[in-house]
């Protein structure tokens, strides 16, 4: 489906500057939009190529439009955040051009008849809902997806096809689960008695904010005794592992394949970069960006980004070579003081022979 540049202004906001009549059917990357497509310039690197770009128009800064304006071609969207603005336009014409699903139950679906099931919802084929379940208006439920009892999924929420939710979890608003995530398995309990283990049973839920977002194969472990917490906002990506107990801050985002230990404390609009591993029970406070690939074993109390990890050693060797590192700029200036003595003395020597 196509709009005209007007129509998106008026929805999203902006300053347009050129013809409002254009005829627009989507959104692409500079090099490759059409004269029927909008583009955007985040990076003043790319300028030039903004210049040269075919698109119908491009949404840009006002910075960015002082050079760029006079040598494109194109109608032009004026907006404060450019990489934003392009967020949402092309959340725009997803969701025009989303089909339109009809509410209902598919007949080979199994729904438990105490479950309560809003009338604009659906569910899809050979998905299963469990006793005391309670799904909200809009929700869509993919194929395959396990539904565990007294789970409670709130309004516009979408489930893709293979999603399982254990007993009792908890998920809010607008939340956009994919195919394999697994929310609400056991935490990994267990004691130790001379040698053999002991299952210490998860009674802990699993509570998800609105505004979620939980990639595939993701999966985020129920609490010991009390829950596991993700607030709202937060976006997950695939394949992370989230232990019981943590706590997740809203609107934090952590990257592929980030291991958080259990009982772990993340805060508000914090960033994890992909393959992090965060030790359990540590607290990281809000504004905190840790780097791929990065180790946290303790606790980081003061906002700003981390980044780094160790060689694998024997644990005693390992913690030497830490308390070495850690005390390295110190040991600089007890260096650097002690050149100055003895270039001190050495000249006095001199003077006196």
């Amino acid at each position: 489906m196509s709009i005209r540049l007007k129509q998106l202004v008026d929805s999203l906001g902006g300053q347009l500057i050129g013809d409002a009549d254009i005829e627009i059917f989507g959104i692409a990357p500079l090099n490759d939009a059409t004269v029927t497509e909008v583009t955007f310039l985040s990076n003043p690197k790319f300028r030039i190529q903004a210049t040269q770009s075919q698109a119908a128009a491009i949404i840009l800064s006002a910075e960015d439009d002082v050079i760029v304006g006079a040598s494109y071609r194109g109608a032009r969207i004026i907006a404060s955040n450019p990489y934003v603005y392009f967020a949402r336009t092309a959340q725009f014409f997803a969701a025009l051009n989303a089909p339109v699903v009809p509410a209902g139950v598919h007949p080979s679906a199994v729904v438990d008849c105490s479950a309560q099931v809003a009338m604009t919802a659906f569910v899809g084929a050979n998905a299963v809902i469990e006793a005391g379940a309670i799904i909200g208006d809009g929700v869509y439920i993919g194929s395959g997806s396990v539904i565990g009892r007294a789970v409670k999924i709130g309004a516009m929420t979408h489930l893709h096809a293979n999603v399982t939710i254990y007993a009792e979890c908890e998920i809010g608003r607008r939340a956009i689960v994919h195919s394999g995530a697994v929310i609400g398995a056991d935490g990994f309990g267990f004691a130790n008695d001379g040698g053999k283990w002991i299952k210490i049973p998860q009674i802990g839920r699993v509570l998800i904010g609105d505004d979620v977002e939980i990639g595939a194969n993701t999966t985020i472990d129920r609490g010991a005794m009390t829950d596991t917490v993700i607030e709202e906002g937060v976006k997950l990506d695939n394949q992370i592992q989230i232990a019981h107990n943590c706590h997740i801050g809203a609107h934090t985002a952590i990257a592929a394949c980030a291991g958080i230990a259990g009982s772990a404390k993340i805060g508000k609009y914090c960033s994890i970069g992909g393959a992090a591993m965060i030790h359990g029970h540590i607290t990281i406070v809000d504004h905190v960006h840790v780097s791929a690939g990065t180790l946290a074993l303790r606790s980081i109390l003061e906002p700003g980004q981390y980044t780094g990890f160790y060689p694998i050693a024997k644990h005693g060797d390992w913690e030497k070579s830490a308390a070495l590192v850690r005390n390295l700029s110190t040991t600089r200036e007890k260096i650097r003081a002690l050149e100055k003595t003895i270039k001190q003395l050495t000249e006095k020597t001199h003077e006196q022979s």
